[in-house]
């Protein structure tokens, strides 16, 4: 138990030392805690493989007046969702670009949930759900970017699923976008417009 201590001591000492070897190591140990401990017991207890996303788009913005602009869109209609409908729906105030997003199984999935799942592109896509049945369908909350559905939201499969939105905070995300942003195309740089 003394050599135990002992070493023990040795390791903290050399992790505090201002060195660019300590500095190294602690950085190789904080990636290993969070990549291999933190994410992994957040995945077993959320139930999903991406228990945190950041939100890359602006495809679930609201510019104004909440849901109202986007049920200007007739795909509400065609799934004959009302806005009268949306008064328990979670995000009433949408999902900004950079928001972190809290995300559990995608089970008791209803008609307004916000979900995440693989959409054919690289990243996972995140929108509300419009249709349940032997599928799901979803749409985008951004009236102007998403006026119609995309092709791979209108029938998407449970293994498609990675899971459902719980919460959100707010611009968290940013700390990882603002590396990524010069590489996107002009008009998807920056905050939603």
């Amino acid at each position: 138990m003394k050599n135990i201590k002992r070493y023990w001591k040795k390791i903290r000492d050399f992790l505090q030392e201002d060195s660019w070897v300590s500095f190294a190591v602690t950085l190789l140990l904080a990636f290993i805690i969070i990549k291999f401990v933190f994410f992994s017991g957040l995945s077993f207890l959320t139930g999903t493989s991406l228990p945190l996303v950041i939100v890359e788009s602006c495809s679930m913005y609201h510019h104004e007046a909440g849901l109202e602009k986007t049920f200007e869109s007739s795909v509400y209609e065609d799934y004959d969702i009302t806005l009268e409908d949306t008064s328990d729906w979670d995000f009433q105030n949408g999902i900004n670009k950079g928001d972190m997003i809290f995300v559990v199984a995608a089970e008791n999935i209803r008609i307004g949930d916000v979900i995440i799942f693989n959409g054919g592109t690289t990243n996972p896509l995140i929108h509300r759900v419009v249709n349940v049945g032997d599928s799901y369908s979803t749409k985008g909350d951004n009236y102007k970017t998403n006026s119609k559905q995309l092709p791979s939201e209108k029938i998407i499969e449970e293994d498609q699923l990675i899971g459902k939105a719980l919460f959100k905070v707010p611009f968290v995300g940013w700390a990882k976008l603002i590396f990524f942003e010069g590489t996107r195309v002009p008009r998807d740089r920056g905050l939603c417009k």
